[in-house]
């Protein structure tokens, strides 16, 4: 890091026109006298959940034993990780207990909604909702006093809060997994358009006319900042101005891929509901959520977030995989080779679409390491086997977390019945946010960090 004596604020941003871009760390935001004290005191931490639905195709996610995870040694469903299996902490052995305790409903709206609570819910399928807070927002509740975003709750389907998704229950319970009160579920957020513009703003206006009008003037955010950037540039050395063009790039590249994925769907897709500015393509859909929510994180807008990379009972097809079946039913694959193949294309596509982000975190620099080390990633599921729905022995991996303490390369188990909650505590104990209990649980989880 190059130091600098003189320090601009650690939250400056460049306004205009209705647009705001917070910056990301700069050298000359460290003070030379503060730099060492600053990095040793205050340590950035991240927390991210990422829920997949259905089931697993578990053949192809746990290793046959406990081990050390050499090279080449990741399961299948993980194999897009392999060069960052130093950061994989596989965990086996922990169960959802509380998912079979909801007097009620679906095997999949239980499986989403205790996943972060730890705690039955109530059935309904009215506006009547009620659950628990979730782990992620325990943690906002603390870590957002440093941002401005308390959390983002984003996914690629679905983000229906109303009506009756599974076995009676509604839709909060299969739509989302972020509660921020037992009665307020977090809806996700699947239109990158509305994303970037609640990350940077865009209008000054929540009305629809204003956003097509400002897409129609076809104008760049980076436009509209374009004389506070100017004198910006003229304050800050050399290396901060490399790290800002490559920072803006890949901001004017995604305000660029969100437009085209606009044109596309309104030309391609002229349906009433279709949300503006939802790609067509599912990797290219994830790939544009994934960059807005590095740019979150790069910023220091927020240190927290869930995302689901699909709703629980999705329907949705890849063919684009070679898998035309329809993936709710599919998963109840019933023990038939075939299936449990097909079904794995898309668990693989899904942990695919999520290394993406992690290798871009694990190659952007920040202190001593990168932001990877600096961000602890939950990722799994609330059913293990999707053809029984059995809550147990879920399909768990941590990811980066070295900053926290995490120690990867490993997969290790836990004894039967150790609850899913357990794991939740420990997780924030290692974020800085410790509890005596969440949910069901009965104690922190020891191994972790590999002591």
């Amino acid at each position: 890091m190059f130091i600098t004596k003189m320090s601009l604020p650690r939250r400056t941003v460049l306004r205009g026109l209705g647009a705001t871009i917070a910056l990301p760390l700069l050298d000359g935001m460290v003070p030379a006298l503060t730099a060492v004290s600053r990095t040793a005191a205050a340590p950035i931490r991240r927390f991210g959940v990422f829920y997949v639905p259905n089931g697993m195709s578990m053949p192809y996610w746990f290793p046959k034993q406990e081990q050390k995870l050499e090279a080449g040694q990741l399961p299948p469903t993980l194999q897009s990780l392999d060069k960052h299996r130093e950061k994989v902490l596989l965990i086996g052995g922990l169960d959802d207990e509380p998912a079979n305790l909801v007097k009620g409903g679906g095997d999949h709206a239980r499986s989403a909604g205790t996943f972060l609570t730890g705690v039955p819910f109530k059935i309904t399928n009215g506006a009547d909702v009620y659950n628990a807070v979730s782990v992620d927002q325990v943690a906002a509740r603390e870590l957002s006093k440093e941002t401005q975003i308390a959390s983002l709750e984003l996914g690629i389907e679905s983000n229906a809060m109303v009506g009756n998704c599974d076995g009676g229950a509604s839709c909060a319970y299969t739509n989302t997994i972020a509660w921020r009160t037992p009665t307020t579920p977090l809806p996700i957020e699947n239109d990158p358009r509305a994303v970037f513009e609640q990350l940077f703003g865009t209008t000054g206006s929540t009305d629809p006319e204003a956003r097509r009008a400002r897409m129609r003037r076809d104008r760049s955010i980076l436009d509209a900042v374009g004389d506070e950037l100017k004198g910006l540039v003229s304050l800050i050395g050399p290396g901060d101005k490399v790290k800002l063009d490559e920072y803006l790039d890949s901001l004017r590249d995604i305000e660029r891929r969100i437009t085209m994925a606009e044109e596309q769907s309104a030309r391609e897709l002229p349906v009433v509901d279709q949300p503006v500015g939802m790609p067509n393509d599912y990797a290219e859909h994830a790939m544009i959520m994934m960059d807005l929510l590095a740019l979150a994180y790069q910023t220091d807008l927020t240190r927290i977030s869930t995302f689901m990379l699909a709703r629980e009972v999705s329907g949705r097809a890849y063919p684009e995989i070679g898998v035309p079946d329809s993936h709710h039913p599919l998963s109840h694959h019933q023990d038939e080779p075939a299936k449990l193949e097909r079904l794995h294309k898309i668990n693989e596509y899904h942990f695919r679409q999520f290394a993406y982000l992690v290798d871009k975190l694990a190659n952007l620099p920040e202190g001593d390491g990168s932001m990877l080390d600096s961000t602890l990633f939950l990722y799994g599921t609330g059913i293990s086997d999707s053809n029984t729905h059995f809550h147990d022995d879920l399909p768990i991996a941590l990811v980066g977390g070295k900053a926290a303490g995490i120690k990867g390369g490993r997969y290790i188990r836990f004894p039967q019945d150790t609850p899913l909650s357990n794991l939740h505590v420990t997780i924030l104990e290692k974020l800085g946010v410790p509890v005596e209990s969440l949910g069901d649980s009965t104690g922190k989880l020891k191994g972790l960090t590999g002591v």
